[in-house]
């Protein structure tokens, strides 16, 4: 791979501490995330912890980092300034201090706190979406990658504001005198979190980095699957939240129908790729590899169960037994592939790009150790194997315990590989990438204006 892919373009990128910062503090909430679920698996924790585990995990890991990705990549991407690089700070903080004395309070079963903590959240995201939205405000003529980022910052909006009304309703019971009910309601959160926000920001950012890291292009089926995805995915997301929210089984089915089928097109596409492609393989694709037939054999197994019943809690992501496909086999191989490039190409950029071509430096592949790569991909791989087969095969708990132990060891190889590329390659130290004093540090060659070469 070379050092830099040559459709990236960094000058508009913002300061390496703004996204580092996202990226390492996400990390943290992804290690007490797994602890809880440990605690979970070998029952030590409280029943509540299982919200606090899914808010770590979701709200928390997959959405800061989300968070961070956007606020590096639009600009980059799109060839526009980054709206505020003040905002990007506040709004991590607000998120994360929020998420975390959220996550107590549920915890502690202390829910009065909850719309405290809540709106700290609420906040933070908000700006985000703000953020971002005026960024790509900027940009004239939109890509596939820049449609469905606005589609997820809609989505963002309304699982926020759906999220903050149920955990007011846990101190103040507002929903009693509505048609609809907590259960109608919290569904259609769940729905708008994981299939709106987040996998639709997945989706966007695998059309750019599946063609561009395989270096290929789309062509064929994929340009047929692509536009059916583009209109039906979020047209489904819609639907299944709706019909969820309302009770209305057919809206529900269909809904549900349209995105199970979208993303089975969608893991055609990908699969096409890593499938074409002439590069060497890296942590990267090997992930997307296993991120292709996860997302595939998940939608296999939602569609009877959605066209079914969509409206039970048993089958609110899938399958009963595809959590962990979805979760983990899904969305969680698609951030851990994308960090093992994304940490390494930010800090490469501000350590050595000054230096290419007036010394030797190294390729963003050798920031981190292939052998930790090579062994929290192990980790990961058996540990979501077992816990899928426990599920599927309503295997002993045991099995689920060491599953669960097995994915956490890999999670802590996959985080102590990505912060060794900082604390070796970066500038700053990790109290220095958290530090707010170092908004101000500047990207080389920052008075480039060039944009991305594809746009």
């Amino acid at each position: 791979m070379s050092v830099v892919p040559g459709e990236i373009d960094t000058s508009r990128q913002p300061p390496m501490t703004v996204p580092l910062r996202h990226f390492v503090v996400a990390l943290g909430l992804l290690l007490l995330g797994l602890s809880l679920a440990l605690g979970i698996a070998f029952d030590v924790v409280p029943s509540t912890a299982i919200l606090a585990h899914i808010h770590l995990l979701l709200a928390g890991w997959v959405c800061v980092t989300i968070m961070g990705a956007m606020t590096q990549f639009v600009p980059v991407w799109s060839g526009v300034e980054l709206h505020s690089r003040r905002l990007a700070t506040m709004q991590l903080w607000l998120v994360a201090g929020g998420l975390v004395g959220f996550a107590s309070s549920f915890l502690m079963a202390r829910f009065v706190f909850l719309p405290v903590f809540g709106s700290a959240m609420l906040l933070g995201f908000w700006l985000f979406v703000y953020n971002i939205s005026r960024t790509l405000w900027e940009v004239s003529d939109y890509d596939v990658t820049e449609r469905h980022f606005w589609v997820a910052l809609g989505f963002v909006f309304l699982l926020t504001s759906f999220g903050f009304l149920l955990a007011l309703d846990l101190v103040y019971p507002i929903f009693a005198p509505l048609s609809v009910s907590r259960g109608s309601v919290l569904s259609a959160h769940a729905t708008l979190a994981v299939f709106g926000a987040v996998v639709t920001t997945i989706l966007g950012a695998l059309y750019q980095l599946g063609t561009m890291f395989t270096q290929t292009k789309l062509h064929g089926i994929d340009l047929w699957l692509q536009r059916a995805e583009e209109v039906g995915y979020p047209v489904g997301v819609v639907l299944l939240a709706t019909g969820r929210l309302l009770d209305s089984l057919l809206v529900a089915q269909i809904g549900g129908l349209l995105v199970a089928l979208t993303l089975l097109g969608f893991s055609i596409i990908l699969g096409r790729r890593l499938y074409e492609t002439s590069v060497q393989w890296n942590p990267m694709l090997t992930r997307y590899a296993v991120v292709a037939p996860a997302l595939a054999l998940w939608s296999l197994l939602a569609l009877p169960v959605w066209l079914t019943n969509p409206l039970s809690h048993d089958t609110l992501f899938g399958a009963p037994s595809s959590y962990y496909l979805l979760i983990v086999g899904f969305i969680g191989f698609v951030v851990f592939g994308t960090l093992y490039h994304v940490v390494p190409f930010i800090v490469w950029v501000n350590r050595y790009s000054d230096l290419l071509g007036f010394e030797p430096v190294p390729m963003i592949d050798d920031l981190y150790s292939d052998r930790i790569a090579t062994l929290d991909f192990i980790l990961l791989l058996s540990g979501t194997g077992l816990l899928v087969a426990a599920d599927v095969f309503s295997l002993p708990s045991m099995v689920t315990g060491i599953g669960s132990t097995l994915l956490f060891a890999g999670v802590v190889c996959f985080v102590a590989n990505v912060v060794q590329v900082i604390r070796t390659h970066s500038h700053h130290s990790l109290l220095g990438v958290l530090s707010p004093s170092l908004e101000a540090d500047t990207n080389p060659g920052s008075e480039s204006n060039e944009s991305l070469s594809g746009k």
